[in-house]
């Protein structure tokens, strides 16, 4: 068979769009890889301590009790898409429903574990079948950017307003801490935990009265009116219309448009000298080409003595490398020209362009947190979901994206990061 030929069609799955979504509607048809699928899928749940069920409840894998429980509702369509392409197929399967289970952050966190040893070494090689390179198309060129980010951060304002907390902060929380320094996480405490994130990066990057400051990453503003509340002159970044129209008209409500300005502009083309730039979690859109590109302009725009505040997702260094130029699902239908860095990538990306890291703080746990309570008040809202006119293959790759997000965190495949960033040689 040749790898690179596209996979006959056993049909489509009655219900899904296929103009719309049509990887998922369409059932690829290659019996021998999908054979080849259930016998890696049985070694997987041996070695990972899963059950898999099969439709009526029978046991194709029984696992240990209390193991995590993958239901293949269309067995033959799962591993077909899973023969097809990989870990690709795995998500698409979810989105058309081919599987389920009742625990997803439990199972996909016994699959996250040591990702690197999740097939055996001798059948290592099959995943040179479903490697594919990211679009060009995707690539974070000036031209590419916009639609890159208007895929996730346009869908619709009121969808994200369902599920996220009254500040609108779609980044990770810091909670308060308990017994162990585990977080203290629930609904009520998510608002008062964004703002300590917030807080922490602005103190971090100094702000106060009169600070001139660059964000970069709007959001939906809630960053920019706590630096303007301290008396700073703020001035925002984004490429999103849908972020960029509600951040703007929050800050009006807030009383404070006349120190804090929204941009529809390119991290590029930021002019200006700032006392502090700070950004939230918008290195993973820039991509691996273009992080030169991103610190020199961090430099740029730093005035003499100012202060770089990030919040970054990270990932392992050798982790980063091997996912780097691989077309997965997320990049696929989540975060389209994307990539999470390592902190050393970030650490040379910043040297090579004359700044230099002067401290870093994760909170994978909190993440973690912050990612449940998103899942459990978009799993509570689903009607009013379908209202907005989202169908039911866009609601299962959410969760599915959701309980992803969680279970790398909570392995410590993901983390978080708060760091700071100075010119060489400048003392913090």
């Amino acid at each position: 068979m040749n790898p690179s030929a596209p996979p006959a069609r056993i049909g489509t799955v009655q219900g899904i769009d296929p103009t719309r979504w049509p990887d998922v509607a369409r059932v690829p048809n290659v019996p021998a890889r999908a054979a080849v699928a259930e016998r890696l899928l049985r070694y997987v749940a041996r070695h990972r301590g899963l059950r898999i069920e099969l439709p009526g409840g029978r046991a194709l894998v029984p696992g240990p009790a209390g193991a995590p429980v993958l239901r293949l509702r269309r067995p033959r369509d799962f591993l077909h898409r899973i023969g097809a392409f990989g870990l690709i197929g795995f998500g698409e399967s979810y989105q058309a429903g081919d599987w389920d289970t009742p625990d997803p952050v439990g199972l996909l966190t016994a699959l996250a574990a040591d990702p690197d040893k999740l097939v055996p070494v001798g059948a290592r090689w099959l995943r040179r079948l479903h490697d594919r390179h990211r679009p060009a198309a995707e690539l974070g060129t000036v031209a590419n950017a916009p639609g890159n980010v208007q895929r996730h951060y346009d869908l619709s304002n009121d969808l994200f307003a369902l599920f996220l907390d009254p500040t609108l902060s779609y980044s990770s929380a810091v909670f308060r801490t308990g017994p162990g320094g585990r977080p203290v996480a629930d609904w009520a405490a998510l608002p008062a935990a964004q703002h300590r994130k917030i807080d922490q990066l602005l103190d971090l990057a100094r702000v106060g009265v009169g600070s001139q400051v660059l964000e970069i990453g709007t959001g939906w503003g809630e960053l920019a009116i706590r630096a303007a509340a301290r008396g700073a002159r703020v001035v925002s970044l984004t490429l999103s219309e849908e972020q960029l129209a509600l951040a703007r008209r929050r800050i009006a409500e807030a009383g404070l448009a006349h120190r804090a300005e929204v941009r529809l502009c390119d991290y590029r083309a930021a002019e200006g000298r700032y006392d502090a730039v700070v950004s939230v979690e918008m290195i993973e859109a820039v991509g691996r080409a273009f992080w030169p590109t991103y610190f020199r302009c961090l430099e740029r725009v730093l005035a003499p003595g100012g202060r770089i505040a990030l919040q970054a997702i990270t990932m392992p260094h050798a982790r980063m490398l091997a996912t780097a130029e691989k077309y997965t699902w997320i990049i696929k239908y989540v975060f389209p020209g994307g990539l999470i860095p390592s902190i050393r990538a970030i650490d040379e990306g910043a040297a090579g362009a004359g700044l230099r890291m002067a401290m870093y703080q994760g909170y994978g746990a909190h993440y973690a947190e912050t990612l449940r309570l998103w899942r459990e008040r978009f799993l509570e809202r689903q009607a009013e979901i379908d209202e907005l006119g989202f169908d039911q293959v866009f609601r299962r790759m959410w969760e599915l994206y959701l309980a992803y997000s969680e279970a790398g965190f909570r392995t410590g495949y993901l983390d978080v990061k708060q760091l700071l960033l100075t010119r060489a040689g400048v003392t913090p």
